[in-house]
């Protein structure tokens, strides 16, 4: 268990475990003292040092984290992402599946960005002539479908007066 307001993290035998260094990867350690976990009953569970020390590493974004997974599991968020399959990751399966994006023509770092890029471009454009298309043919159908309201309406004036 981490203690957040003394920063240190307490063993299952109610020790503590005080803090020791953070790496260059950003983990803060916490170990114990070797003299108290020698004759600790749960030594078995806890480490197999050879020091008898027991060493937690906790990274400095930790509670950030634990902040995230919580939102995580609220009924709105969860909502939400389950909707990720159906928009994000069908986007990366389209450009594999039909844009050619299984394997790239070419090396280095810049021109595979580049190609990927203007791939990308080109399906966004794709989605946005499909979408006008769609609108066009919306906008069409209420005209027609106006149109010939207004001359049922016009014909048949005696239904609807």
């Amino acid at each position: 268990m981490y203690d957040e307001y003394y920063d240190q993290v307490i063993c299952p035998e109610y020790h503590l475990l005080d803090y020791s260094t953070t790496t260059r990867e950003g983990y803060r350690e916490y170990k114990s003292k070797g003299y108290l976990c020698r004759s600790c009953p749960s030594l078995d569970r806890c480490t197999s040092n050879a020091k008898c020390e027991k060493t937690v590493m906790r990274h400095i974004w930790q509670e950030y984290i634990e902040m995230a997974e919580d939102v995580c599991h609220t009924p709105k968020y969860k909502a939400l992402y389950d909707l990720r399959k159906e928009t994000i990751e069908r986007v990366f399966a389209d450009a594999k599946e039909e844009h050619g994006m299984r394997y790239t023509l070419y090396q280095g770092l810049t021109q595979v960005t580049n190609w990927v890029k203007l791939k990308f471009a080109a399906m966004n454009l794709k989605k946005l002539a499909v979408r006008k298309w769609k609108e066009g043919l919306y906008s069409l159908f209420c005209l027609r479908y106006n149109f010939l309201f207004a001359r049922i309406r016009k014909n048949a004036s005696f239904a609807f007066a």
